[in-house]
């Protein structure tokens, strides 16, 4: 009897020694891939921003994206409210993660753009030519599809009106359908479109559009379509972008 209880006690403390030995193991290779993944995501951001402000080509290298982001774009913050640019709120501030606390963040009213609260300051992106002069404004813009949130970048001329790409980098969308929000040839389509019309936002998304104020909506996805249209309606209106885009603060 005490020899089966003993060879118990000798499995029982192996299969506790492994389990310890596996959680080190695991522990380990997180802590060592977290500068890793957190490297890969500063470079994915910055590939993003880069394709929506036409800076980027097709197999850059890694170190080609960061000395041309760095070289090219300029991070700035903006105060929603009044318009105007402002000091970043704290150190790898986050406006993502702002807009999920009270103080730093300000309630959604009267819009179906799929979130509660977006973030009292946001951050943007300039772009800047060769003469030093800004070209173009990369603003970051997310609000509902049909499962879920779908999050871009718009990216408009100096002038603060013209569109110039819609980039979606994180979506959930049916593929084929919704999903097509990532298709090169849909994005094209935003290339030259309008956001004002008489200082009132005008772009739309809808079937067979024939303006500048408007683009064609994704066939088969009508819901997708109309939660680009009304996320970008959203950002480029007074609760979001609007005021700022009007100073123009950029120029000065």
């Amino acid at each position: 009897m005490s020899a089966k209880k003993e060879s118990l006690g000798k499995t029982v403390g192996v299969v506790v020694a492994v389990c310890l030995v596996c959680s080190i193991i695991v522990s380990g290779s997180a802590v060592g891939l977290r500068e890793l993944q957190q490297t890969n995501a500063k470079l994915d951001k910055q590939t993003n921003i880069l394709t929506a402000a036409g800076l980027y080509e097709t197999g850059m290298s890694n170190a080609d994206v960061e000395q041309t982001f760095k070289e090219s774009v300029e991070v700035r913050y903006v105060d929603l409210d009044s318009g105007t640019f402002t000091e970043a709120p704290e150190a790898d501030y986050d406006m993502y993660k702002a807009a999920k606390e009270k103080e730093s963040s300000t309630q959604v009213v009267n819009s179906n753009v799929g979130f509660q609260r977006r973030p009292n300051v946001a951050t943007i992106y300039l772009v800047h030519g060769d003469n030093g002069e800004v070209s173009r404004l990369v603003l970051p813009v997310h609000g509902s599809g049909l499962w879920d949130l779908m999050y871009g970048f718009l990216a408009v001329d100096a002038d603060g009106q013209t569109v110039r790409e819609l980039i979606y980098y994180q979506q959930s969308e049916t593929p084929g359908l919704g999903g097509e929000v990532q298709n090169p040839e849909w994005q094209k389509k935003w290339d030259g479109k309008k956001l004002y019309k008489d200082g009132e936002v005008a772009i739309q998304v809808k079937k067979n559009a024939n303006s500048e104020y408007a683009v064609d909506a994704l066939s088969g996805a009508t819901l997708t379509s109309t939660g680009v249209q009304n996320t970008i309606q959203y950002w480029v209106g007074e609760q979001g972008f609007g005021p700022f885009l009007k100073k123009q603060a950029w120029r000065s």
